[in-house]
Order: structure tokens, then sequence, then C-alpha cells
């Protein structure tokens, strides 16, 4: 048995029947469309290399220790590989209502937490796969490397050999269970504090934590706003100083620690400062049981061209695109004002190098307001990147990382479950929408033999936030994949075309 990580542990505890945690994609292929049997066979064939798909959930009693993975003594493939169609004329629009409704339904908890629907009778011959997979198992980077498993990088198909037999191994009893759960809760918190201390470079953790209070950190973290981001304090410009002090490998080690908790904690401050901006309160709410889902596609380049003439990255321009959308959105509801904002929870990976191929979560957020008051789209753009050049300068996403390692020290979990759900009870206010951008391989995908055409990603909504924006980029196109409450968001087409056009208006100013 493996146990979950603390991470993964609070997306498995947060699900609830109005919020379903699972991340998901449509994929398109070229027809014609392999029968049902060739494709279970296709699948089976590739289990063995994600072993994490033929193992379920058990959690501890009570909740005293986190939820391991254990083998399906049960497992049949037959149940979690599906297959319906649409009927004629198979438009994206009937792809996309019928992916809504399947996307919107809670996976099975007493089974592994995936799904793949089969789906014929798109228009040109063409045909999908709709494939869920919980966000306990898997973030957006491991959700594609996933994806370079499962599917060929050629076209040339061989069918599959007869798989090799699988046995389960035993599953562990609830006294297994109980007294794993008591030993982790012994030696879990000394060697989690020791891979923090790692993680910061620290020898001396409370040296290094004295050492921050100087009167420099007390005045960068009292310093007036900056202008290019109002109410949000400055970032203190870098220096060359050299702290007095001991010298020699030892010394500057702990140097090294204390610029990057310093680092961390003025990012911190900024951040904080954010969430004192006026937000735009109608996207947040109670969420329901359904879905509406949409997506959008730009070429790749047409983004890139932006970042080459504009500056910033292909994630700002992202970025300013979803704010063009919230923009049009909320104009359209006659609640715009100058100073509002969006805030949205951007997801970083935190994976260490060489940590792709690990099936688990590795990501953080950040937080970015998006400027929806402002006019003009240049500045819009220019405030997104002082945004998030902030967030790199301050070393604000790799402190994420630390704090990611936190959530593994061995808190009970029934605590854990009771934290998890509080901001969906309580429908926070603080964070209206969540913008994740993966990217995708830049080279054809295949599976057996058809080559996939489009890949529409799907991100889940939770603790009071009714819309929210997944996009990937593929073969060169970005393909943005909106997902929204059904009915709190019957105008979601507007923000989503407003999006599109965000890109095509940043690229007829640049």
């Amino acid at each position: 048995m493996h146990h979950m990580s603390g991470l993964d542990a609070s997306f498995y505890l947060l699900e609830d029947e109005n919020t379903p945690l699972h991340v998901a994609s449509v994929v398109v292929f070229e027809g014609p469309a392999p029968s049902y049997g060739d494709l279970i066979r296709q699948i089976v064939a590739r289990l063995p290399l994600v072993p994490r798909y033929r193992q379920r959930v058990r959690s501890v009693p009570l909740h005293l220790g986190r939820p391991v993975w254990a083998d399906d003594p049960h497992f049949n493939i037959l149940y979690h590989v599906r297959h319906t169609a649409v009927p004629a004329p198979g438009t994206d629009e009937q792809l996309r209502n019928l992916a809504g409704r399947v996307l919107g339904q809670r996976l099975d908890r007493d089974k592994p937490l995936w799904e793949i629907w089969l789906v014929e009778g798109l228009a040109e011959g063409r045909w999908a796969l709709i494939a869920k997979v919980h966000h306990c198992m898997v973030d957006g980077v491991a959700g594609m490397d996933l994806a370079t498993v499962m599917f060929d990088l050629s076209p040339d198909y061989r069918p599959p050999d007869d798989p090799q037999p699988w046995s389960p191994a035993p599953e562990p009893s609830t006294l297994e269970l109980l007294a794993e759960a008591a030993r982790r809760a012994v030696t879990q918190p000394v060697q989690q504090g020791m891979d923090v201390a790692r993680g910061l470079g620290l020898t001396r953790g409370l040296a290094a934590l004295r050492d921050l209070a100087t009167p420099e950190t007390l005045r960068a973290l009292t310093a007036g706003p900056d202008p290019a981001e109002p109410g949000l304090p400055a970032a203190e410009p870098a220096t060359s100083r050299e702290p007095a002090g001991p010298t020699g490998p030892g010394a500057r080690r702990e140097t090294g620690a204390v610029r990057r908790l310093g680092a961390f904690a003025l990012g911190a401050g900024r951040a904080t400062a954010r969430f004192t901006r006026p937000a735009a309160a109608s996207l947040n709410g109670p969420i329901g049981p359904h879905r509406r889902w949409y997506w959008q596609t730009v070429p790749l380049d047409e983004a890139k061209a932006v970042k080459r003439s504009l500056g910033g990255t292909v994630n700002d321009v992202v970025l300013a695109a979803v704010t063009a959308g919230y923009r049009d959105l909320l104009n359209a509801r006659g609640v715009l004002t100058p100073d509002t904002v969006v805030r949205s929870a951007v997801p970083v990976s935190v994976r260490e190098p060489g940590g792709r191929g690990v099936m688990d979560n590795r990501v953080a957020a950040v937080f970015v307001n998006l400027p929806v008051g402002v006019d003009d789209p240049l500045e819009r753009l220019r405030r997104i990147r002082t945004q998030t050049d902030d967030v790199k300068r301050s070393e604000q996403a790799a402190g994420t990382r630390t704090l990611t390692r936190l959530t593994d020290a061995a808190v009970a979990p029934a605590l854990l479950s009771l934290a998890a759900r509080v901001p969906v009870r309580l429908r926070q206010g603080l964070v209206q929408t969540v913008t994740t951008n993966v990217p995708g391989p830049d080279f054809p995908l295949y599976v057996m033999g058809r080559r996939l055409l489009e890949l529409h990603p799907y991100v889940p909504l939770t603790g009071g936030i009714r819309v929210a924006t997944a996009v990937i980029s593929y073969c060169g196109t970005l393909y943005f994949g909106i997902t929204a409450d059904f009915d709190a968001m019957p105008d979601l087409e507007t923000y989503a075309k407003g999006a599109s056009a965000g890109v095509a208006e940043l690229l007829a100013l640049a």
C-alpha cells in the first residue's frame, strides 16, 4: 500500500456531491474510430505502466491517518472504459454537451478513480475520448506525462500482445491500517521537519529566522505602494551588499538561506496585499451539481508574437486574454467598475528536477489580480507582468514548494478533512477563479494509428468558485477549456469568446 501525500489527501477529502474533483480532457482523433474491444485491449496493454490505475483508495478508520492506495481485488476494465455516441450531425456543440454531463458526475470512490469514454459519431468521421481522473492521482504536469504513456508517438500501429496476467496484492486489513497510521504519526513529523529544513538550506533554522528581523526587512515590508499595481507594496531593488558576519562555506549557506527566506517573506507580504483590492463578487457563490463546459482555440504563434513584441511570457498573454474575457462578462452583467479585479489562483508546478513521470500532485498556487476594470489592453498586460515578475523575483513560487512539503506533516486527517471542507461551506469570496496553463507536447500524438487532432482540458470547481479555465498547448494551438456552474453561468459563452478575442486584440497592437 502507498500513502497519499498531504496535498493528494486534501483533494480527496475536499470532494462532495456538488464538487467532483477530477481533472479531465476531451481528445478528438481522425477517423475511423477503433472498435470498443480493440480500445479495451490497447488500454489493458498499457496499464502495467500506470499501476495506480488498478488501485483504489482505502481510508483509515476515523481518519486517524492519511488514505492509502491499495490494489483493487475486483478491478474490471469494462467498468472504467465506456462506449457512447452522439447523434448526427455530430457537431462540436453536441460533443461539449455530452462532455459536460459526463464530467459533472463524480467518480465511484469504491473503485479506481478514473474513466475513459469512447465517443463515436462526430462529423467528418472523427471520434473522441473523454478521459477523467481524480485530482488526487495527478496534476496537470503528471497528467501530460500520463498522456505520453498512453498515447503513441508514431502512426505505425501494431496490435498489442495478449496481456500478462495480473494478480492484486493483498489489501491491508483495518488493523494494519491503524498500526501504520500510528507509526507514521510518530516518525513523519520528524522526517518532514528535516525535509523542510533541507529545502530551505538551513542548518540553524532559529538563527535564520532571527536574522530576518533586520531594519531592511521591516522597511521593505512596510514600503509604499507600487504604482504599477495600486495597493501592492513595492519590491525592494536587488543589492549586492554583503552582510557583515562570519565567512566560510557554512556562513555562505546560512546567508543564502536567510536571503531565500527574506525574499519569500517579502513576496508573501506583497501577495497578501493583493487581497485588499475590490473583487468581482458575482463570480463567487454556491455551486450546484451540474456543469457548463466550453472551449476556445488560439494559435500558439499569435501568443508568441505578442510575447516577442510586448514582452512577458506566453502565460502572461494567457492571463491577459482571460482578463479580457472576464471584462466582457462583467460589462455585459453591468457590474464592471474601473477598479474591479478578478482574483485568480494560478497553479504552478513545484516538481523537483527529474520529477516528471511521478503520478501524484506537485502543485501549489500563486495569486494574480486580473485588472478587468482597466480599459487599455496594454496596461492590463503590463499590470499582469508586474505581478508575475514579482512572484519570480521574490521566490514566492519556490517558497510554495516548502509549504507543500508542510502538508505532508502527520496532521490528523480528520482535522485535514474538516479544514478542507470549511472553504466550501463558507463559500469564500477572496478568490474568484482558477487559471491553469500547462505546456503540452509540440509533436503529434496517436492512438492505434489515428492522429490526435484536438486536446481540450477540463478543470474542476470548488470553494465557491463558479468558473475556471484550463489552457494547454498542443501542436501549435492553445486550447482553452472553461468549466462553469450550470445555473450560475448561463452567459459563459460571453467570457469564452472574450478570452479568445483578447489575444487577437493584443496581436493587433503588437
